[in-house]
């Protein structure tokens, strides 16, 4: 059996070491800023995030945790816990009665008002403003690459 792999050259091995380091370490650096000022990860701000984009501000467990890509069971841990916070209430989705719906609380959209310029400054601060503006813009081209691939390989995945 022969060695058909394509290893990565030098130059790309350093691309690829930079981009997990860098992500990792972004990261945990909007994640440490929003638990500093507001007690919140930036898990529990994507959760809000994803909710105040839909009209009624509420998604589907199910939904909700495909977006981010987390299982339902971490999901179902992280919504418990901001659901004691009275960021998010749970209910049964009128529907079908099966499943169940993760709504925004009015506090949670305050909280996100307040959160959202903290975040946004940060990822401006340790990403956007670290680069040109080409450079930011060939980053999104190469993400929106991967990801377009990634998910049309796994047909029913929009977690766009």
């Amino acid at each position: 059996m022969g060695d058909e792999t394509t290893w990565l050259n030098a130059d790309e091995q350093h691309s690829w070491r930079a981009l997990l380091i860098a992500t990792t370490l972004l990261m945990d650096k909007l994640d440490e800023e929003l638990r500093t000022e507001f007690s919140l990860s930036l898990t529990e701000y994507e959760i809000l995030v994803r909710l105040s984009e839909r009209p009624d501000q509420a998604l589907r467990m199910a939904v909700l945790a495909d977006s981010l890509r987390h299982s339902r069971s971490r999901i179902t841990h992280t919504v418990a816990r901001m659901e004691k916070m009275g960021l998010v209430q749970r209910s049964t989705c009128l529907e079908d009665g099966r499943g169940v719906l993760c709504s925004m609380t009015d506090a949670g959209w305050d909280l996100l008002r307040r959160a959202a310029p903290v975040h946004v400054a940060g990822v401006r601060r340790h990403l956007v403003d670290r680069v040109s503006t080409d450079d930011f813009a060939a980053v999104g081209r190469v993400m929106d690459a991967v990801a377009d691939s990634l998910i049309s390989a796994r047909p029913g995945l929009d977690i766009r």
